[in-house]
């Protein structure tokens, strides 16, 4: 009896294919850079299982053309680049890994937050001109302590975030877009207006979806205390990065870190296929990251075997432990 196929999308660790190729064919994607997407589904289009990552986007015309596919084991968190209705109507398990990226996330987010206040990427560039010559009073920014923090977003990422600030003399507010949550430890639950007035620092921590698309736009940044600094850890689409770059040039919003970006967001059929470029064009008021919320040595090795786990079970039979939704039956 022949072994089902298991694909896997972008670059694995070895550790990852040999656990696969324990049960499966494995065929792996061994460069650096994401497949074309025909290049992909020609790989793909007898394939049993599919270990996914951020660059993939799996929607009903994938599906369409892979048949046989029984699981898409994502090795991420945020799902919104694939489509659970269609999976679900075509009998396709989705797992996701929810927690191995919340503390990494966290951490970073906070390093973006005083990279950007304290002006770390700019002193660095300063340095490599050859100008430093000793001490200046130059690079001035704005510290944690003594700051006011909102966290916008109460989920696992938010409550880490809140969590890891604890150690910093900082007033800690946090507002839940679900009302669901309370408040962690020290922090203080309020509502968005209040965070936002009162903010020297704004970190979002929400996932993408219908409602929190390009949330952050005009009117919202109007409502943040002048001279404040956003950070974003999240995902890029939840910011309008045009609208980011005119309050950034007007001087209305004093700086903006990010790990995401729009282009991101494979599921829009609207991304724009760059970053804005006028944030890239300030790069004294903004601090910018490829996406390594996540990428830790050893946390990256444990999220593919977590996803791999994941596809395994489903091949067996089983419910997946991350699945986040219920096939319907698959036609004999």
């Amino acid at each position: 009896m022949s072994r089902p196929v298991a694909v896997v999308t972008n670059r694995a660790f070895p550790e990852t294919l040999a656990l696969l190729a324990g049960t499966c064919e494995v065929r792996s994607n061994d460069a650096d850079e994401p497949l074309p997407r025909e290049a992909l589904l020609a790989m793909a289009t007898d394939a049993q299982g599919l270990v996914a990552f951020m660059p993939d986007c799996i929607d009903e015309a994938f599906l369409e053309r892979c048949p046989r596919l029984r699981v898409v084991a994502c090795a991420l968190k945020g799902y919104d680049n694939f489509d659970i209705e269609a999976c679900t109507r075509r009998g396709v398990w989705v797992s996701i890994v929810p927690d191995l990226l919340t503390e990494p996330t966290a951490e970073l987010a906070i390093g973006l937050a005083i990279g950007l206040g304290r002006h770390i990427g700019g002193s660095d560039r300063f340095v490599r001109t050859g100008r430093f010559a000793g001490w200046r009073p130059t690079f001035y920014g704005q510290s944690l302590d003594g700051s006011t923090v909102a966290i916008i977003g109460a989920g696992r990422v938010g409550r880490a975030i809140a969590r890891k600030l604890s150690g910093f003399a900082c007033e800690v507010l946090m507002t839940d877009v679900h009302a669901q949550a309370a408040a962690p430890g020290h922090a203080r639950l309020v509502d968005l207006d209040e965070a936002l007035s009162r903010a020297h620092f704004v970190i979002l921590a929400v996932p993408l979806d219908a409602g929190t698309l390009h949330m952050v736009d005009e009117r919202w940044l109007e409502r943040m205390r002048p001279g404040a600094l956003l950070v974003n850890p999240a995902r890029g689409s939840v910011v309008s990065e045009a609208a980011v770059a005119r309050a950034l040039v007007e001087g209305r919003l004093a700086g903006y870190a990010a790990d995401v970006y729009e282009c991101e967001d494979w599921a829009r059929v609207d991304r724009p296929a760059g970053i804005e470029p006028r944030l890239l064009a300030l790069p004294e008021r903004t601090l910018f990251t490829t996406h390594i919320g996540s990428a830790v040595l050893g946390v990256r090795m444990a999220i593919e075997r977590d996803a791999a786990e994941n596809l395994l079970e489903a091949l067996a039979g089983g419910r997946p432990h991350g699945a986040v939704n219920q096939p319907a039956a698959r036609r004999a």
